[in-house]
């Protein structure tokens, strides 16, 4: 039974090899003593085994054959052992699963030889196909573009150099006449990427207001002097001064003022040497003189929300938003008879008294932000999409408004500033820790 067992083993290994140009089986003792035979296969189709974790087919027949030696050993083993009909029973009973397991493996040794075969004959199908698409590919020639111009007419001719012909265009030609405007009022057009100047480094510092004075008045204040307001926190007071963006951006302030009153939310704006703000909790507006550094007006802004009534869409007590433009000074809000409508004011720069009031459609709380340019009012349509649009703009001279889509971008998606310098031509906005400007375009469409 045992040398019927072993030449069952060594069938299932011609199996195999019946489909392999070289082959070779060894013996040799292994450290214990045991005799151990090693059958040895060499793939004419792989020059070098793939790598990956997922074992090769020639390793599954190694593993059966690793289980084959095992269990000759395991036979070999109790035919010394077993003695008395007891034991030849039970060696009989160890035989016949042997062999019923055997058979098994050299079973699945022919699938698997089916199997690769198979495989082999897919792969050198694909392989001629492809040689054969190659040799049609190299045969057929190139297809000519004709064209009616005989300048690219190649018969009889072995070489042709082609010139391109270049016309110089002056800069000012580059853009329409009439359409765009490098000083002056006309409309937005376009709005630059924003340009990072200072990220804040506190808590104090994810939202707030920086600004640069668009026409400062004074011996000790200029054009590049920055100014910041970090706005969280319940008592908002600190000023921050800066001598100028360079500065800013490093971080180091020449002054710090401590205003009179707290500051409520992202709303103040700086225009004429004075910090315009709204009072904490109120409806009261404030003109803080720089110079001076004391208060030198102060007025509610009639029927104005205030403290989370006609916030912006972003929250944060926005009711109240003050601007600076090429025209003077703004006020930006909405009141419980204009039912959350956007409502924009002139305002007295010295009085803060309103001088007259444009009741807009565009809901205040429906929009990010806004702005006002040229006397007009532009509105972000959201504070945290990053591409998104101003998308409403309305023309207190013609007390007029009207959809666009001007593209936006909210680099750091959580805009809480926006706010315009007619003198350095940009727009200045917060964006979640992040200080930035923006250039823009301004024209007439069309």
């Amino acid at each position: 039974m045992l040398l019927g067992v072993s030449f069952l083993c060594l069938s299932c290994l011609a199996v195999f090899s019946q489909s392999q140009d070289q082959a070779s089986l060894s013996r040799s003792n292994d450290p214990n003593g045991r005799c151990v035979y090693t059958f040895t296969v060499v793939n004419p189709q792989e020059s070098s085994c793939p790598q990956g974790s997922t074992k090769s087919p020639t390793d599954e027949v190694l593993t059966r054959l690793t289980l084959l030696e095992a269990l000759v050993s395991r036979l070999i083993g109790g035919e010394k052992g077993g003695t008395g009909s007891g034991g030849l029973r039970h060696n009989e009973e160890n035989l016949q699963e042997a062999y019923a397991q055997v058979t098994r493996e050299r079973n699945q040794l022919q699938l698997d030889q089916e199997r690769l075969n198979t495989q082999v004959q897919k792969l050198q199908s694909t392989v001629a196909e492809l040689r054969q698409e190659a040799e049609r590919l190299q045969q057929r020639p190139c297809e000519q573009t004709h064209t009616s111009d005989p300048r690219y007419h190649l018969e009889n001719i072995s070489y042709q150099e082609m010139k391109a012909e270049v016309k110089k265009v002056p800069a000012s030609h580059l853009l329409p006449e009439g359409n765009y405007t490098l000083s002056g009022c006309g409309e937005l057009l376009s709005v630059g990427d924003p340009v990072l100047h200072r990220k804040a480094d506190a808590i104090t510092g994810k939202y707030g207001v920086w600004l640069q004075d668009p026409d400062p008045r004074g011996p000790y204040y200029t054009k590049k002097t920055v100014w910041r307001i970090d706005s969280v926190g319940k008592e908002v007071r600190q000023l921050f001064v800066y001598e100028d963006m360079d500065q800013f951006s490093k971080g180091f302030p020449m002054k710090v003022l401590v205003l009179p009153e707290p500051v409520e939310s992202t709303g103040a704006t700086i225009y004429q040497g004075s910090l315009y703000y709204q009072r904490r909790r109120s409806r009261t507006l404030l003109r803080y003189n720089l110079t001076s550094e004391s208060l030198a007006s102060r007025l509610d802004l009639p029927h104005a929300g205030f403290h989370g009534q006609h916030p912006y869409s972003w929250g944060g007590y926005t009711d109240i938003d003050l601007a600076a433009d090429e025209q003077g000074l703004w006020a930006i809000y909405s009141t419980s008879k204009a039912k959350g409508a956007i409502v924009v004011s002139k305002l007295d720069p010295a009085s803060l008294e309103v001088k007259r009031s444009w009741k807009t459609k565009m809901r205040k709380n429906s929009v990010g932000n806004a702005f006002m340019m040229c006397g007009r009012l532009y509105t972000v349509a959201s504070y945290t999409t990053p591409n998104t649009t101003i998308n409403y703009m309305f023309d207190t001279a013609t007390n007029e408004g009207q959809a666009i889509a001007v593209p936006f971008v909210n680099r750091y998606r959580y805009n809480s500033m926006v706010d315009y310098n007619h003198a350095q031509r940009k727009l200045y906005a917060w964006d979640n820790f992040h200080m930035v400007t923006y250039d823009v375009r301004l024209g007439w469409a069309g």
